[in-house]
């Protein structure tokens, strides 16, 4: 519901919020200009009644002088029946320049209010200040709930780039962006008079009928500083019922023109105050600085409708479009998706199709929305659970398990979940492991049990579908076809080939860039941005199914660089092991965020053995010289396995490497990458008590020996690997 509320009237009013917003910011700085253009301050201790002398001694005719919240002092006169208006020079009172309202601040001014529609515009307007007040109210809510609550709402972000460039410019613009919505809903219902009006003090009923009286004859505006002038209007020529009439910040009142006594007099009450901040905290008029920041904040909005309605066509193509998608309280049966790349949801339309076909009504959400008080006709509810990372939840679930331990008894619907995941991680499916006991422990009923796809497999899925026709009774014939991510030809430029001698054949393989025209860019059809220890998904011939490989270089490499070794009957490897320079395969880049070194200063520990080195290669090459970066890596001999042998050398030498330590487990020593650990316990334990970051690229059986041995250096120190990860200090990608 919140996400809904966040998103709907931001596509709705995107163009009206961009149109208001960019021109309340140009309105912004015109108070700033205007003080900068105003002739220099009034002396200190100057009175009303000193200007006012001054004044009508250089224009006799004088009828008003008003003074701005910028300081311009402006008198209107008649000079021979012809009207005219001049800015004052108030330590002289004479004018400095004729004032003309600006033609273009008018403009603008009709625009931002009204649209130049009237009052149908400004309504229009009112409307778009109503959605920036839903989306700024609904945003900060959707970011505490992003960074786990009110508390860590200035919490560093994770996550895709353009997703966290919305959230950090909206946390830095919301408190503008809510001040001006508020005041701008408030100064629509005083135009329309919905609130009430304050009321300035009636026309005296009685006067002197005398003339006479100068400015300088007047007590109040003798008391009365040029710094609280708001206006201050002569009485008619001639007309002895007439008066004077004096405005200031502090109420407003009639003098008498004969005995210059005040006639009647009203202070400003609380609401003409209230009034009068909220018309200075929406314009700027009065406090130019707060307009400038008021106006750097509104540049935010447009920022964030281009990045939402990206962020939206980004999340709906990710999802296919479900026909036929029966509302949660008709469907039989509830299809929930956790999915991260988009995948998942095909096998959930896919399953969903099947079921319809089979007479069922079915309902499809993501498991972020999961309401079982809704699905009140349901008989069964089947989660299908991807898994992000190191087993946590991904975006289309974020929020599930903690919506599941919030209910205080389950509800009596029988409950599937089918994980999907890559059985080359250690993780396989430990999110839909999670889902599954979190499940059984709250007492929902079992509909099957826990199944798993490995590699977005269609047989298993098929069989799986099977499975639970036979439960549900209605014959289920899943045919699948996984959907085939957007990729592009990359070419190799060069490759470097290992292991020959050990009889295991490895290579370091460099592809081109692939190059995207602008257009192709701006519909998001380019190849995108990249980073060391990003995953490289690389389709090969024959297969739907992607191979991931990590990347050793950045974008502001202009290559693309992996390391592959053959594993036996290995579909990819094989044929990437095959290519040679000029040849090309279909690949894609899949963003791999949480395995990359901190955005600080502290050391950072690589630890790696045969190609997994790929990543650490490219964290050395990225890093900066002056922070400690210190690798330790292993391979079978150094003649044949030791990859980026002369970079090592030249990231060492421009201190890009702080230290490099080996271990061969094919040559007389016999030393894995965790026995050189151990030897240099030590150093490790005093780094990681500092705060470094310890990075593991490598097979699994390598990654476990190498938790093993860093579980036996830090004893000492208190600390455990696991505790490690839990502060985002022991980081794995291993296969």
């Amino acid at each position: 519901m919140l996400r809904a509320l966040h998103k709907f009237p931001g596509l709705i009013a995107a163009v009206l919020i961009i149109v208001m917003t960019l021109s309340g910011a140009v309105l912004s700085v015109l108070p700033a200009w205007e003080g900068a253009q105003t002739p220099a301050r009034s002396e200190p201790g100057l009175t009303v009644a000193t200007l006012a002398e001054r004044v009508t001694l250089t224009y006799p005719g004088v009828e008003q002088i008003r003074r701005a919240p910028s300081g311009r002092i402006t008198a209107f006169y008649f000079d021979n029946g012809r009207p005219g208006a001049v800015v004052i020079d108030p330590e002289t009172g004479a004018g400095v320049a004729d004032f003309e309202p600006s033609a273009f601040q008018r403009w603008m001014t009709n625009l931002h209010r009204s649209l130049f529609l009237g009052d149908a515009g400004r309504l229009t307007a009112a409307a778009g200040a109503g959605a920036l007040l839903v989306l700024s109210l609904s945003g900060l809510m959707l970011t505490a709930r992003r960074v786990g609550g009110w508390r860590n709402i200035f919490a560093r972000l994770r996550g895709p780039l353009m997703g966290r460039l919305h959230v950090e410019v909206a946390r830095l613009t919301v408190v503008g962006l809510l001040l001006s919505s508020i005041t701008a809903l408030f100064m629509t219902a005083s135009t329309f008079d919905l609130i009430p009006q304050s009321i300035g003090p009636a026309f005296p009923a009685e006067v002197s009928g005398q003339t006479g009286a100068g400015p300088g004859n007047i007590a109040l505006l003798r008391e009365t500083p040029v710094k609280r002038l708001r206006e201050l209007s002569f009485p008619y020529p001639g007309d002895p019922t007439d008066v004077f009439t004096l405005k200031t910040g502090s109420g407003s009142g009639y003098l008498d023109q004969g005995t210059g006594a005040t006639l009647v007099w009203s202070d400003a009450g609380p609401w003409q105050r209230l009034t009068e901040t909220i018309y200075m905290l929406h314009t700027g008029q009065g406090a130019a600085w707060l307009g400038l920041i008021l106006g750097l904040m509104a540049l935010g909005a447009p920022f964030m409708a281009g990045t939402g309605v990206i962020l939206w066509v980004q999340a709906s193509r990710a999802r296919p479009r479900i026909k036929g998608n029966v509302a949660a309280g008709q469907a039989d049966t509830i299809l929930l998706v956790g999915s991260e790349g988009g995948s998942t949801w095909g096998f959930a339309a896919t399953l969903h199709g099947a079921l319809t076909q089979a007479g069922h009504s079915v309902h499809v959400d993501a498991m972020a929305r999961f309401a079982p008080d809704r699905y009140t006709n349901a008989k069964r509810v089947i989660l299908l659970a991807a898994t992000y990372g190191e087993g946590t939840a991904p975006a289309s679930a974020k929020g599930f398990l903690e919506r599941l331990e919030t209910r205080s008894e389950a509800r009596k619907i029988p409950l599937a979940v089918l994980g999907f995941g890559d059985r080359q991680f250690p993780e396989f499916c430990g999110y839909a492991i999670h889902v599954a006991r979190a499940a059984q422990e709250k007492g929902w009923p079992e509909l099957m049990p826990m199944a798993t796809i490995d590699r977005q497999s269609p047989q298993e899925f098929a069989r799986w579908g099977r499975a639970l026709g036979e439960v549900i009774g209605t014959p289920l014939d899943l045919s699948h076809s996984p959907a085939i991510p957007r990729s592009h030809a990359l070419t190799l430029v060069s490759r470097r080939d290992y292991g020959a001698d050990m009889q295991a054949p490895a290579a370091i393989l460099r592809f081109a860039l692939p190059k995207a025209g602008v257009f192709a860019r701006l519909k998001g059809r380019g190849f995108g941005r990249f980073a060391p220890g990003d995953l490289l998904g690389i389709l090969p011939d024959g297969s739907p199914v992607p191979r991931f490989y990590s990347l050793a270089s950045g974008t502001r490499d202009r290559f693309l660089e992996i390391c592959v070794s053959r594993h036996p009957g290995g579909l990819c490897s094989g044929q990437l092991l095959n290519l040679s320079p000029g040849g090309s395969v279909q690949g894609f880049v899949r963003h791999n965020r949480a395995f990359r070194p901190a955005h600080n200063r502290k050391p950072v520990i690589l630890i790696g053995a045969g190609t997994g080195i790929g990543p650490l290669a490219g964290f050395a090459r990225a890093n900066r010289p002056g922070r400690p970066m210190h690798l330790y890596f292993g391979a079978r001999h150094p003649d044949s396995d030791l990859f980026y042998a002369q970079e090592l050398q030249d990231w060492q030498a421009d201190k890009r490497l702080t230290s490099v330590t080996t271990a061969f487990s094919r040559t007389p020593s016999r030393a894995w990458v965790q026995d050189a650990l151990r030897a240099d316990a030590p150093r490790i334990a005093r780094l990681i008590e500092d705060g470094a970051q310890v990075l593991v690229c490598g097979g699994r059986d390598m990654a476990a020996g190498v938790a093993e041995a860093l579980a036996d250096i830090l004893i000492p120190a208190g600390l455990t690997p696991a505790l490690l990860k839990a502060e985002a200090r022991y980081v794995e990608d291993t296969y």
